[in-house]
């Protein structure tokens, strides 16, 4: 019997709608990734060019194609979404497939007979026709009542990408298009519909659903791991069976820094059809109230991020940019990504390569930050169950979760005076979603959403238990408000910054650039955001006079108001079991809390992660030292502690034999002689444990009475760019070196470098050759704190 056999639709595409002419379209793709290919819209990336194309959304759009088709024997053909971006009717032929109204979801549509056989001279007409997501929406608004949400904007009547409306670090960019791959499937007998693996530590059941092409006689099902096979039947009138196997001295998938990432390759039969996954033995845990995530027994403290949409276009981003932005994640010391739920469910090549890598994945469902009607249960019961079988065989994926804010938007943002009887999404999140997730997938943990404290009679605020996002820091206070708060996990913080200046200078045309130059102002999409930048430098830095300094200040201050609140929540290991900051990646050119901007460089604020989620953390908190270790191995040796003037003069030194167990944190207090200034605004404090350090300044810096940066610097070619070595004079305070600002492409393997007097550093840039490489030892390219003022 002949094989199903799958051929892509994905050449011949065009697209038309409103007064433009047809153009050649890209599938997958969008509407404007096509229009900016065809020249007829500028660049939504840059300037304020996002201004001027609010009438995409608001405009029908049709894409169409014409095959040929060879009849191949098969008892069955069906037309094949994985997703169509969002209100569309599909017709073949001229006939009416059906229409669709999510995004989040796979489509087919059974044509058998409905194809033309090109052997006799006829072809194949496919039209999908989407309306424009504004129309749909908005009158899904005016049917169920308005609900609150954070922007004027009807997303949460759509089941579409909630970010596409805005937030306050994207552009407002309505999409519609064939977002992801399209094809005919052939097939004959049964295929599977559903494979559903429920990995144990020691093996796996495996629940197949099937779809017959004719008639309701068994099935015959097998399914294969490590050499074991089964072998089982789909009774006559059945759909469904399940296939057990065990695996003798397995492997287990470990998360990154705990283990392993073994895999072993299941494969199931149904008839001909052929379905093939590598998967990981492992079991997960969620110890709710204190909300630990334990594998395979194993409590796991996550170091991780929030991660939004690449791209405000989905399908532009590759297996190449996830891999590389998933090296910036890992080498910036995580283990872990939240997938955000005003995004999408990511690609399979998301969730592959986070098997691969050992990150785990937190896995919000689409809903955020507003309140959703109950009335879209039937059609978000039809997405969970489809998503969650879709991403169920990965064992990165640890958690579900039901939504984001939306539980703390009904209990703390004035909700429920303004929806009056109207509902909110209480039954999707409390009902229909966890129903979904014990159904398909009772073997994986489920959370309502975040922040959360586990029940629904519980405040979202207690950070005794649950979840909690922490705003008061960037929204309101300083940050060391985060020394306040004693967290089991915290889901979201952060702090903005500006991105890279080669990001910025090639998104915003402004001459010259200002904080408040009309460009720089568009791509802050926080309100306030500027302002709150500007405040929240408060006593720890000196104002900017320029904006070269705007941006360098700026950027310096995100990196430590984010670290000093890692350092805070994981000094407090065991209790705090979880850092998830807000937030990795861009998707456009913003200022904003990204560690990693939207041209894919990485920012001051990497770089002090890097230091900040390392395995061993040594970190100042209160009137002592910390030292957190979260590695499979006691950290044990000496503490150092060394009071000293700016100058390099000891004064106090003091030591103590220390021995850490593994995954765990040990207090130290510091003895008077070290911990005590004699002039605090002429001395600090450094503390080492082999080769981890850590520095504290007894005053802010504008206090502190530096000296003028001194320091002798040189320059040598290597082979990939150069070695910029740097030997310090004087204290150097959070030497810094930006080579994007004589070469865009050009990178530097360290930053915010604290130097004592007599101590060198040496940067490697990555850069093609440079007209002028002394350059890099001037300023604005070389920059520390007490740097002389231009």
């Amino acid at each position: 019997m002949r094989l199903s056999m799958y051929r892509a639709l994905h050449d011949g595409w065009t697209l038309s709608g409103g007064d433009l002419a047809t153009i050649p379209a890209t599938v997958p793709g969008s509407v404007h990734t096509d229009l900016l290919a065809a020249g007829l819209i500028d660049d939504p990336y840059l300037d304020d060019n996002e201004t001027r194309l609010g009438w995409i959304g608001r405009t029908d759009w049709t894409y169409a194609t014409s095959f040929d088709w060879a009849p191949d024997g098969a008892d069955r053909v069906d037309l094949v979404f994985d997703g169509l971006d969002t209100i569309a009717a599909v017709e073949l032929n001229g006939t009416l497939l059906g229409r669709t109204a999510n995004m989040h979801r796979r489509y087919r549509f059974d044509v058998t007979g409905l194809l033309s056989n090109s052997d006799s001279g006829g072809g194949n007409t496919l039209r999908v026709t989407f309306t424009a997501p504004y129309t749909y929406a908005e009158a899904e608004e005016a049917r169920l009542g308005a609900r609150p949400g954070p922007y004027d904007e009807p997303y949460q009547f759509i089941r579409k990408m909630a970010c596409n409306f805005g937030w306050d670090w994207g552009p407002t960019l309505v999409t519609a298009g064939i977002w992801r791959a399209a094809g005919l499937h052939s097939w004959s007998g049964a295929r599977l519909a559903s494979v559903r693996p429920q990995v144990r530590a020691d093996g796996v059941d495996v629940t197949v659903e099937i779809e017959r092409a004719a008639g309701s006689g068994a099935v015959a099902v097998a399914a294969t791991i490590d050499g074991n096979r089964v072998e089982g039947k789909v009774a006559a009138g059945a759909t469904t069976a399940t296939l057990s196997l065990d695996v003798a001295a397995a492997r287990l998938w470990w998360p990154l820094g705990h283990g392993e990432q073994h895999r072993y390759e299941l494969t199931v039969t149904a008839a001909d059809d052929v379905w093939s996954r590598l998967i990981g033995l492992r079991t997960v845990e969620l110890e709710t109230d204190a909300f630990r995530i334990v594998v395979n027994g194993a409590p796991v403290f996550v170091r991780g991020f929030n991660w939004i949409p690449d791209d405000c276009f989905p399908a532009r981003t590759t297996a190449a940019d996830l891999e590389t932005r998933f090296g910036q994640a890992i080498g910036a010391g995580a283990n872990a990504l939240r997938v955000w739920g005003g995004g999408v469910y990511e690609s399979d090549d998301f969730y592959d390569l986070a098997d691969r890598l050992g990150l785990l994945v937190w896995q919000d469902f689409p809903f955020a930050c507003a309140a959703y009607p109950d009335d879209l249960a039937a059609e978000v019961e039809a997405e969970a169950r489809d998503n969650v079988e879709r991403l169920m065989p990965h064992p990165s994926l640890v958690l579900w979760c039901g939504n984001n804010e939306n539980i703390e938007g009904h209990q703390h943002w004035g909700w429920q005076e303004e929806l009056g009887d109207l509902s909110w999404g209480a039954a999707l999140y409390h009902d229909v979603l966890p129903r979904v997730v014990a159904d398909v997938d009772p073997g994986r943990p489920y959370w309502p959403g975040s922040p959360y404290s586990g029940a629904p009679d519980r405040d979202v605020h207690d950070a005794s238990t649950g979840t909690v996002h922490i705003w008061t820091v960037w929204g309101s206070d300083d940050y060391t408000r985060y020394s306040d708060y004693i967290p089991r996990f915290v889901a979201e913080f952060g702090f903005q910054g500006p991105p890279a200046y080669a990001t910025l200078r090639a998104a915003v045309s402004d001459e010259p650039l200002a904080p408040d130059s009309p460009g720089v102002l568009h791509h802050q999409k926080a309100a306030g955001g500027n302002d709150k930048l500007l405040r929240g430098l408060g006593a720890h830095l000196p104002a900017p006079a320029t904006f070269d300094d705007w941006h360098y200040l700026t950027s310096l201050n995100q990196a430590r108001a984010v670290s000093f609140g890692v350092q805070r929540f994981r000094s407090l290991l065991p209790y705090c079991m979880g850092t998830v900051i807000w937030q990795l990646n861009d998707c456009w050119p913003v200022t904003s809390w990204a560690a990693v901007d939207g041209a894919g460089r990485r920012k001051p604020l990497w770089y002090e992660l890097r230091r900040a989620y390392a395995d061993r953390l040594l970190t100042f908190q209160g009137d002592g030292v910390t030292l957190v270790n979260d590695h499979a191995s006691p950290w044990t040796g000496e503490l150092l502690v060394r009071r000293l003037e700016l100058d390099g003069t000891v004064l106090a030194t003091w030591s103590l034999p220390v021995s850490v167990p593994a995954r765990s944190s040990l207090a130290v207090p510091l003895p008077a002689p070290v911990g005590v200034p004699g002039d605090p605004r002429r001395e600090l404090i450094v503390a080492s444990a082999g080769e981890t350090r850590a520095i504290r300044c007894f005053e802010e810096d504008p206090a502190m009475d530096y000296p003028v940066a001194a320091y002798t610097g040189a320059v040598a070619a290597v082979p990939g760019g150069y070695e910029v070595t740097v030997t310090a004079t004087t204290v150097l305070r959070e030497l810094a070196l930006f080579p994007d600002r004589l070469d865009p492409d050009a990178s530097v393997d360290d930053l915010l470098v604290t130097l004592l007097p007599g101590e060198t550093v040496t940067f490697t840039v990555t850069s093609c050759a440079l007209p002028d490489p002394g350059a890099l030892l001037a300023h604005p390219v070389l920059r520390c704190v007490n740097e002389p003022r231009q």
